[in-house]
């Protein structure tokens, strides 16, 4: 497949703060790349070197084949961007910014599009920038993101600040300009959102990638929650070295099992006359949290 985005083991410091260690992953024509991770943890960095805003220290960066860094006014007229909290001028209206930043483009404009994304986000584009709430500046940036003919779009926190229904316009925005081949790389900490959309992910911990991989792939790594229900005293299922963050209450059982590890907690509980099994799909959220955790807690 054509890589868009390619990123080979870029690094990044800031004085003696190392925020970006070897960083690599790519995002290929026609797919959707969830770059998730929390505050700090090195996304928006990346993000910057990607758009030509800061050099990176030391591996590569590439989108269209064309290097991040010396070739960033050809990249950016293709590239559609987005970042998390948007800065307005507050004189304009949201109508007239939408209209400089297509034609900021050098493209023709294709006004119905640009109305139809007005109408689906409900965007009153005749107020003044100052008068707008967080959600509608992302709005402005959003729409003319969508309006324009990009063919790679990079998010950064885009539905910050959006109600649910406006978040769910986004992700079919997303869904429409996938359809038409172009390719998008969406960092976000909405771990439902990247689920619902991601073809692959790549999840960052302090400034290092530390899993990529389709949806499928990751999931194999995560832990599938059982709800088990049985006639015999089943208490013992806490020795056992399948089971983790075992919970009994009465006669049921709660806990955690490897999903390499069925055949063996099927064969365990057979003696126990099982009156209630349930399991449920290990889920993004389940692998994320797991690379957070710490002794004291969650970071």
């Amino acid at each position: 497949m054509t890589k868009l985005i390619e990123v080979d083991a870029i690094e990044k410091s800031f004085g003696k703060t190392k925020a970006l260690e070897k960083v690599s992953f790519s995002v290929n024509k026609g797919e959707i790349v969830g770059f998730i991770g929390p505050n700090g943890a090195g996304k928006s960095t990346t993000i910057r070197i990607l758009l030509g805003l800061i050099r990176a220290d030391g591996g590569s960066a590439t989108i269209f084949g064309k290097d991040v860094w010396k070739e960033s006014v050809a990249i950016h007229k293709r590239v559609a961007y987005v970042p998390g909290d948007v800065n307005l001028w507050p004189n304009l209206t949201g109508g007239e910014v939408i209209d400089l930043f297509l034609s900021m483009r050098g493209a023709k404009v294709d006004k119905q599009r640009k109305e139809e994304l007005i109408r689906r986000f409900e965007f009153d584009p005749t107020k003044k920038c100052r008068a707008y709430s967080k959600g509608n500046r992302q709005k402005v940036a959003l729409i003319a993101a969508f309006a324009a003919d990009a063919e790679v779009y990079i998010f950064d926190e885009p539905t910050s600040g959006l109600d649910p229904l406006q978040e769910r316009v986004f992700q079919e925005c997303a869904k429409e300009v996938l359809a038409k081949g172009a390719s998008v790389l969406l960092s976000s900490h909405i771990l439902s959102e990247v689920e619902r959309l991601c073809d692959r992910v790549a999840i960052i911990r302090k400034g290092v990638i530390v899993e990529s991989g389709t949806l499928d792939d990751l999931r194999h790594l995560t832990r599938t929650q059982i709800t088990l229900k049985t006639k015999e005293n089943i208490s013992s299922i806490k020795e056992q070295s399948f089971a983790h963050n075992v919970s009994i209450n009465k006669d049921q059982v709660i806990f955690q099992l490897d999903s390499d590890q069925f055949d063996a907690f099927l064969s365990y509980i057979q003696p126990f006359n099982v009156l209630k099994l349930e399991s449920a799909a290990p889920k993004l959220e389940d692998l994320f949290m797991r690379h957070y955790e710490t002794v004291e807690g969650v970071e």
